[in-house]
């Protein structure tokens, strides 16, 4: 059971080390210090929800929905982070703006929880990682073992979500600079940006 563990585990944590739409979004919210804990568990647990769809063996009718509406789900969703990469380069134009400034400004616990999840369930690649390639390799483990598998895949989330939001906190007073707010949310517009190209190149127009 420990080998089915560790092998979840890992892989869990190969698939989602990769910065994307959700990471940058924790991130950001870890170095303003707003609804840390939420974010965090939201993420843990909506990871957790397709890992335990996939290794209960829904993969195979997931993987075809996704193909067979691929087109639809890759074009709205970058459609929607390029917007949210344009919100995004706006700001990193904002010289005024410091942490305590954002800190005062930052959405509600309901609409931040909102955002995230669309940058989560809106994303097809986080069902092909989670529900479709992990559940796909669950599929050769039995019983306990496979139970054990799950178990560490989901494990990974918990423990790389709550560090890269609790993680990102840790480096709040160099956030209280206005340049380095500003060169983070560049940074994280290049990041909706060129994933929001990926998604429009893949999808036949």
């Amino acid at each position: 059971m420990l080998t089915a563990f560790f092998t979840g585990l890992f892989l869990g944590l190969s698939l989602i080390a990769a910065i994307g739409a959700q990471n940058a979004f924790v991130i950001s919210q870890g170095i303003t210090g707003k609804h840390v804990f939420y974010v965090a568990l939201f993420c843990s647990i909506a990871d957790g929800l397709l890992i335990s769809i996939g290794v209960t063996g829904a993969s195979t009718i997931l993987n075809k929905f996704i193909t067979n509406f691929s087109d639809i789900l890759f074009g709205l969703t970058s459609v929607w982070l390029f917007g949210y990469g344009v919100m995004k380069l706006k700001s990193s134009f904002q010289a005024n703006k410091t942490l305590e400034i954002i800190n005062l400004e930052s959405k509600s616990l309901k609409s931040t929880i909102g955002i995230l999840a669309i940058l989560t369930f809106a994303n097809p690649h986080v069902y092909l990682d989670t529900t479709v390639l992990i559940g796909a390799f669950s599929q050769q483990f039995i019983g306990l073992n496979k139970f054990a598998f799950a178990i560490g895949a989901i494990f990974a989330s918990f423990v790389f979500f709550f560090s890269l939001a609790y993680g990102a906190k840790k480096i709040s007073p160099i956030m209280r600079r206005p340049t380095s707010w500003q060169i983070l949310d560049f940074l994280i517009a290049l990041i909706m940006f060129s994933i929001a190209f990926n998604f429009a190149f893949s999808v036949d127009w």
